[in-house]
């Protein structure tokens, strides 16, 4: 239930044309750029003239990362949906990014809990499910450097399971997203960072990545990127007794579907 409307949440959340995936406008420090930190014109961020859009820009460039990486070819990015968060408070240290999957441990769309059978919420877009959701920190994450930039993108699409089920990637004793040593894993993410940088892909593609924040809105006028809701968890059943939840749009009572 919804703890603003007294409304049962619903199982799936839809968007198409005519209900498109929510955008805003990312807010940042009030700033004036001193004299000769502008953005240099030889780093292409689109069209001077409409907004810098985020998610469009970054996926172009998971796609091109996607095809380059051979420990990221599994990644079918029609069902990852690239997103942005607000951050909170204007300060470099904090959340940068994070991955969500859309499944449980296994790829499993219910895990059962003390008696109670949950199921997380499913997204569709255009008709396709999404199995992941990788938010960017904005603009925290724009205000790296271009080096831990890269290194925070393979973090997170290595974060993906090679079964790309909807679980995360599972590493072997009690770390099991991050391996035994963050030092270890981070350093392997610059690895295949340099690596993808070494086949000098189109400039293009990753030139906003040179960019900050401030930089960017300066250029375009402002910086948006699509925002959605993290997936909820939602009781489903009690027991071996099945709850009235909400099907998108529609109230529905389990009781009758598995009739």
């Amino acid at each position: 239930m919804s703890k603003k409307t007294g409304q049962a949440l619903p199982l799936v959340v839809s968007w198409d044309e005519s209900r498109p995936l929510p955008r805003r406008s990312i807010r940042g420090p009030v700033q004036a750029l001193a004299p000769g930190m502008q953005a240099e014109p030889w780093h292409d961020s689109g069209p001077v003239d409409q907004p810098f859009d985020f998610c469009g820009r970054m996926r172009e460039l998971c796609v091109d990362v996607v095809k380059r990486c051979n420990e990221l070819g599994h990644i079918d990015l029609s069902k990852v949906l690239i997103a942005v968060t607000q951050a909170r408070r204007f300060r470099s240290r904090g959340l940068q990014a994070r991955v969500t999957p859309m499944r449980f441990h296994g790829g499993e769309l219910t895990r059962r809990r003390r008696g109670v059978t949950y199921q997380v919420q499913r997204f569709f877009v255009d008709g396709r499910e999404i199995l992941y959701i990788v938010a960017f920190c904005l603009p925290r994450f724009l205000d790296l450097d271009f080096d831990e930039k890269f290194i925070t993108l393979f973090h997170e699409l290595y974060h993906i399971s090679p079964y790309f089920d909807g679980d995360l990637r599972r590493h072997g004793g009690r770390y099991s997203v991050h391996s035994h040593s963050q030092k270890a894993y981070d350093q392997h993410m610059a690895e295949l960072a340099r690596e993808y940088l070494a086949q000098k892909p189109d400039a293009r593609l990753h030139a906003f990545m040179r960019l900050n924040f401030a930089q960017l809105r300066c250029r375009h006028g402002s910086v948006v990127g699509t925002v959605v809701p993290r997936p909820k968890l939602i009781p489903i059943a009690i027991g071996n007794r099945p709850l009235v939840v909400s099907q998108g749009n529609e109230e529905t009572d389990h009781r009758d579907a598995a009739r």
